[in-house]
């Protein structure tokens, strides 16, 4: 290859990069298109499916709690659960604690205190920590035979009316794989970190998953605050530890199999969120990993299932996001080259580079903020608009500091899951109380 044809080849891929980030910062839009135009449908379909009533006979549940080295956070989770509004003898909870520290005595006095209540409760610890939170998911179903699967993670309190909301559309549809309720926040007004990170969280949390639901998209699971239907998950093949997003992987898996999902915007579930900026980060790099492995692993099966084309692209975008690692280190450098002694700076390149990065980085996730915030939260674009720039810089820096988490999912190097500290500060009676700023 000649010189000049080197710096063709360099040319043309640069805009291929920066097409492609244009496409995947365009999604965003979509999903705020998406979401306000089925806004007032999907809000009252969902009171529909609340609505539907409950059988005299209510079915046998299974609650998982996975933990690991989670301390005083599994006795709140138990208390909460011994609150949950529903047949005590139609109940098993299951405690799975992988921890290596004094954590598991704490799993023991949960599980014996909700054999108190009445509930059938037992702690599953393993010695190793095989296939991470996949692998505890596997062997407490391996030990059930319960039809219906709830998970929380340790940090999440449910209210006392959860199972009566969430299980009526699952046992009103029997194709239904899994309901989601939406992920809410103890903690959010704590400081500025935590207050960026429920901003950040709520365009995904109360705008995404509503579009993607009331759109009938791929529905990702969040990995907590669901109920599964336990032949939907044998259909897909059982959790996987394959990747870190053992959540999103199945709930692929399972729609690709011809399941579908159903998110609950007006149910929520109230958890911790990081305190500090480098929890912040390290869970942020474990998710950003977790979404690249499960890209990799799960594209081509979507591009060959029976999906309709809309879902195939739409699930794309949304898989591809966690490519964005690769895609910004070839971007970079094919930019650098072409820029300095390539082509140089031209128009298509320089509107392609500004429609990526206002769209991708600054645009696109701030509306998507906004729309949670005023049209979720009830907040007013006079408490939003000042707090943006902080909120985006937060964001920014740590997708910036996380792009080789990316890199890594995409040559295969394996990390060990790691548990992101929480605490146990708020009570299971405060933990409902409202919070300025909501």
């Amino acid at each position: 290859m000649s010189l000049p044809q080197f710096y063709l080849f360099v040319h043309i891929l640069f805009l291929c990069c920066l097409a492609v980030h244009c496409a995947l910062a365009g999604s965003a839009f979509w999903i705020l298109f998406a979401y306000l135009r089925r806004r007032s449908g999907g809000l009252a379909a969902e009171a529909r499916l609340l609505a539907f009533p409950l059988p005299h006979d209510l079915p046998a549940v299974l609650i998982q709690l996975p933990t690991y080295n989670e301390g005083r956070l599994i006795a709140r989770a138990a208390q909460a659960v011994a609150k949950l509004d529903w047949p005590v003898d139609k109940l098993h909870v299951q405690i799975l604690d992988d921890s290596s520290d004094d954590s598991l005595m704490e799993s023991e006095a949960a599980a014996d205190g909700l054999r108190a209540s009445g509930i059938s409760a037992e702690v599953i610890a393993r010695h190793h920590r095989e296939g991470f939170k996949a692998g505890a998911l596997a062997e407490g179903l391996r030990r059930s035979c319960e039809p219906f699967v709830v998970i929380f993670d340790a940090d999440y309190m449910p209210a006392p009316d959860f199972l009566r909301l969430c299980m009526r559309p699952l046992l009103n549809d029997p194709r239904l794989a899994f309901v989601q309720a939406r992920c809410d926040y103890l903690n959010a007004d704590e400081n500025a970190v935590t207050d960026a990170q429920q901003r950040v969280l709520d365009a995904h949390f109360a705008v995404e998953q509503a579009a993607r639901s009331w759109s009938d998209q791929v529905l990702p699971f969040n990995g907590t605050c669901g109920i599964w239907r336990r032949a939907a998950i044998d259909a897909a093949g059982g959790w996987q530890g394959d990747t870190l997003a053992e959540d999103l992987d199945l709930s692929y898996r399972a729609q690709l199999v011809g399941w579908r999902a159903v998110f609950l915007s007006g149910v929520t579930v109230k958890g911790e969120l990081p305190r500090s900026l480098p929890v912040w980060r390290q869970q942020q790099f474990r998710w950003t990993k977790g979404f690249a492995e499960a890209g990799r692993k799960l594209l081509w099966r979507v591009w060959r299932s029976p999906l309709r084309f809309g879902q195939k692209l739409g699930s794309t975008f949304h898989l591809g996001g966690g490519l964005l690692g690769p895609l910004f280190t070839l971007t970079l450098a094919s930019g650098v080259i072409d820029l300095s002694v390539g082509y140089g700076p031209t128009w298509t390149s320089m509107l392609l580079l500004a429609a990526s990065l206002l769209g991708g980085a600054i645009i696109g996730p701030a509306a998507l903020m906004l729309a949670a915030q005023i049209l979720v939260r009830g907040s007013t674009l006079a408490v939003e608009i000042p707090r943006l720039p902080r909120v985006l810089a937060f964001q920014l820096g740590n997708g910036l500091a996380n792009l080789g988490a990316a890199v890594e999912a995409v040559f295969g190097r394996e990390t060990a899951f790691e548990r992101t500290p929480k605490h146990a500060e708020m009570s299971v009676q405060n933990c409902y109380a409202p919070r300025s700023g909501s």
